[in-house]
This record gives C-alpha cells, sequence and structure tokens, in this order.
C-alpha cells in the first residue's frame, strides 16, 4: 500500500517580544509545501493591540503604523485554521511559533492542534557538524536569498529551503517520520491505540482514562497537556509503562480547562475507580486522626488516635489520616514550623526533662519552664488553623472554566468540599441557586479538603458567599 502523502505547513511568525503569555503575534507567513515542492504561500500582518517595542521594530522593521490598520489576530484565525487543516506544523524552533499561535487560539477559546515538526532538531542531525544551526548561519551555510530578513514570509520561505533539502536526504525522511510519530514504534501501540489516535488527542488540561479489553479502567491520570502526557507514556520504557502496553486497550478523556479541577477529579476517579495502575490516592478509609486539647495547666497538646465511635466522641478532631505515619508526619511538619514542643505533640512523654527538640533549639523551652503556656498557645493555635480541614463557611470558589464563556465552581459545604460543575459565565448574575445546580456532587473526604486548601493558599480567586 502506497504510503498517504503528507503536506506541510511551514510557519513562521514575527511577534513583539519572547513570552506568549504576555506578547502578541505582528505578523505571519505560511508556506504550504507538498513533499515534492511549494505549492502555495500566505501572509498577514496582524494588529497586537498593544505597542511594538522600539527594538523589535529594529528587528523586524515592523513598526506601529504599518499594524495599525492589520486585521486582528481573530479577524484571520478561521483562515490560518483552514491553510493549515490536515498538514504537519513546521517552523524553526517550533515550540516558539506553535506555542504563540496556541495561545491565541487558547485566548479565543479554541482549541489549535496539529503534528509539529521541527527543522532545528532535524537540521542536526541531517547535517552534523555546523557550528550553529539558527535559520541565520543555515541561510549563511546554504547561501539561501532572503529579501527581507526577520520578516514572517521570507524566513518562512528560508525554512522552506533547509526543509526541501532535508526531505530529499533519505536520513531526513527517517527523522521525519520518527518525529511525526512521537518516536513510538506503531508495532508498540497496545490494542486499538495507533499514532492517528494519539494525534487526534486535545492538547488541553484535563484528565484522561485507560481502559483494558473488558473495558475496566486500569488507569487515571491528570496534565496540563492530555496528548503529551498520554504520548510520553508510551514512549517511555518502565516497568509500570510495560505494564500499560500489556492491558491497556483504549483511552478517553475528559477536559476540565482548570489544573486544579483535573487535580479534583483525578483524586475522585481513582477512589471511585481503584484503577489497578494507580498506586497512590486510593485511599478510601481513613482509619487514625489528630486532635487537640487543653490539659489541667490550660497547655495546647495534640495526638493521635484510631478512628472509631469510642476514640473521636467528644473530640475537637482536626483532620483525618489514611495511616500512623501519614497522621505522624503532619504532627511532624507543625512542631517544626511553629517551634512546638515535642511533649506537647505527642512526639515524647513528659518526664521533667527538656524535649530532644529543645536540645537541637528547635522548641522554644516550654518544657524548662522558659516560655510560658499562653506564649506557646498563642503558636498552637496557630498549628490548629494549620492542621484543620474543615471549613467554617459555605462558599463556592469561581475558577477558568474550559473556554472563555465558562467558569469553573468548586462548592464548599457543611464543611466539606462538596463537588465541581461548569457554567456559562453570564449564568453566574442569576445567583447561588444557578450554580448550586450546575455542581456534580461528591462524597466529601480529607484529601480533597486538604487539597482545596492548599489551592486557597496559593492561588486568586473569586468566591461567592452561601
Amino acid at each position: 500500500m502506497a504510503r498517504k502523502k503528507k503536506i506541510y505547513a511551514i510557519v513562521d511568525i514575527e511577534t513583539t517580544g519572547g513570552m506568549s503569555q504576555r506578547d502578541k503575534i505582528t505578523e505571519i507567513g505560511v508556506v504550504i509545501h507538498d513533499g515534492d515542492r511549494v505549492v502555495k504561500t500566505w501572509e498577514t500582518l496582524i494588529n497586537p493591540e498593544r505597542s511594538i517595542p522600539y527594538n523589535i521594530t529594529g528587528i523586524t522593521g515592523i513598526t506601529n503604523e504599518m499594524v495599525e490598520d492589520a486585521p486582528r489576530f481573530y479577524e484571520i484565525a478561521k483562515d490560518f485554521v483552514e491553510l493549515t487543516e490536515g498538514c504537519v506544523f513546521v517552523a524553526h524552533n517550533v515550540r516558539f511559533d506553535y506555542g504563540f499561535l496556541r495561545k491565541e487560539f487558547e485566548n479565543l477559546g479554541y482549541t489549535y492542534s496539529r503534528k509539529q515538526l521541527c527543522t532545528v532538531k532535524l537540521s542536526r542531525k541531517v547535517f552534523p557538524g555546523l557550528k550553529s544551526y539558527s535559520l541565520g548561519n543555515l541561510i549563511r551555510h546554504f547561501e539561501i536569498e532572503v529579501p527581507s530578513r526577520h520578516r514572517a514570509l521570507a524566513d518562512a520561505e528560508a525554512t522552506a529551503v533547509v526543509f526541501d533539502k532535508i526531505l530529499k536526504s533519505q536520513v531526513g525522511q527517517d527523522n521525519i517520520d520518527r518525529l511525526i510519530n512521537y518516536g513510538i514504534k506503531e508495532t508498540r501501540l497496545p490494542g486499538d491505540i495507533s499514532i492517528d489516535t494519539l494525534d487526534k488527542l486535545p492538547e488541553a488540561i484535563g484528565v484522561y482514562y485507560m481502559y483494558n479489553s473488558y473495558g475496566q479502567v486500569v488507569y487515571v491520570g491528570k496534565s496540563k497537556n492530555i496528548k503529551k502526557r498520554i504520548i510520553q507514556h508510551f514512549q517511555k520504557v518502565t516497568k509500570k509503562n510495560e505494564d500499560m502496553l500489556k492491558m491497556v486497550q483504549s483511552i478517553s478523556y475528559e477536559i476540565t480547562g482548570s489544573e486544579f479541577l483535573a487535580l479534583l477529579l483525578e483524586s475522585k476517579e481513582i477512589k471511585s475507580m481503584s484503577p489497578l495502575l494507580n498506586k497512590a490516592q486510593r485511599t478510601k478509609r481513613y482509619p487514625y486522626f489528630i486532635y487537640t486539647f487543653r490539659d489541667l495547666s490550660g497547655i495546647i497538646n495534640f495526638a493521635i488516635q484510631k478512628t472509631n465511635k469510642k476514640n473521636t466522641e467528644g473530640k475537637q478532631i482536626l483532620n483525618y489520616y489514611g495511616s500512623r505515619m501519614s497522621a505522624k508526619s503532619y504532627i511532624k511538619g507543625i512542631r517544626k514550623h511553629f517551634e512546638l514542643c515535642d511533649h506537647y505533640v505527642g512526639l515524647s512523654d513528659p518526664n521533667g526533662d527538656a524535649c530532644f527538640s529543645y536540645q537541637t533549639k528547635k522548641c522554644l523551652g516550654l518544657c524548662k519552664q522558659e516560655e510560658t503556656a499562653e506564649s506557646y498557645n498563642e503558636r498552637a493555635e496557630l498549628a490548629i488553623e494549620n492542621l484543620t480541614n474543615h471549613f467554617k463557611e459555605d462558599f463556592i470558589i469561581v475558577t477558568e472554566g474550559r473556554s472563555l464563556d465558562e467558569k469553573g465552581l468548586i462548592l464548599i459545604q457543611d464543611g466539606d468540599y462538596r463537588g465541581y460543575g461548569f457554567i456559562n459565565s453570564n449564568d453566574i448574575a442569576l445567583g447561588v441557586e444557578e450554580c448550586l445546580e450546575a455542581i456534580d456532587y461528591v462524597t466529601a473526604n480529607p484529601e480533597t479538603n486538604m487539597l482545596v486548601r492548599n489551592f486557597m493558599e496559593m492561588s486568586s480567586f473569586d468566591i461567592i458567599s452561601i
């Protein structure tokens, strides 16, 4: 059977700077190559909707006046998608050009995804021994005529000349095939999974599921880039990946839009499905807890006990844990962070002697009467707040959704994380009831409460009070 002919879109962009999160595209040039010759070219200036720095104009020659009446990216986005449809995306340092374009499409709520080839990587393999593999050096090395260096179409056409030379060498074609196939031998892929299957996976944030031949989920994972992460599973040769190759027959996924929502969904799915290849996060029982009390001297103490009805009754429980070792690890953490005394966090028995941490100058001396109970308790109260896993109020955290016109909702109710959902950005104004109807409810557990607390400490977000 003849191999299907590949079409290549050789792309170059000019930008206002080097960071896709901050800077914008000012020009796009595309050369369509059918594997034998150039069949089409396309170029356009882009109004970046911000000023072009003076030093960038000095490099590219593109001025603010030149882009003032140019189309904005959203006005040419459809043309670019159609032009590159079915093509392999080729660029010199493809991460830069592809990354900028994906970000622009992401801002429009669209996921742009293409197979990619980098002519820097290919050139290193096909033309070994050169001093540099920058486009400028390759232009000089191959004596390529370029009318306007650092203009998008001119650089794309120069890249096309280099790519054409790569295509015409056998070693180049072999490397192209290998890179297009992500370095994976198709014969290594299990079940109904093919290179085409992997290529159609989204480059988006979410959770993915791997199934065996009986339709059972054997592995659940999360990633900021589902496609990239799943490909990595089949690229690496490890014991875990070998088990995957033997067991996995198919893949599905769920896009969440938010990395934190992916973390919450992954935790929920692993606990409910207990996939064979997931070892972590499978705990459903929490047989130990940390509680706090004041002794006869009024000093705040911490202790660990086994979870049962008798032990929990009447106690101020701060959190539950999957093992005594895990609970003890948290105790050690607060002791160190708040400079508490070993005797009063259950790490040693009070016997009149100084605790070990005092001897290493990590306890402020309550055990030697060198600190007052009042002073000690102030830090112990902070430790209680740190360990407490329940929330005092009901509220909804609002995060990014799966598109620009959508928001993610995380519900905290009756002291626990109770689920998440998605809502149209405009519908939030309709009120709390509308938000609550969007929630997919889950069973509360200490682990997800801790995940939410960590997220709230590290991130910025909006809150809706209930």
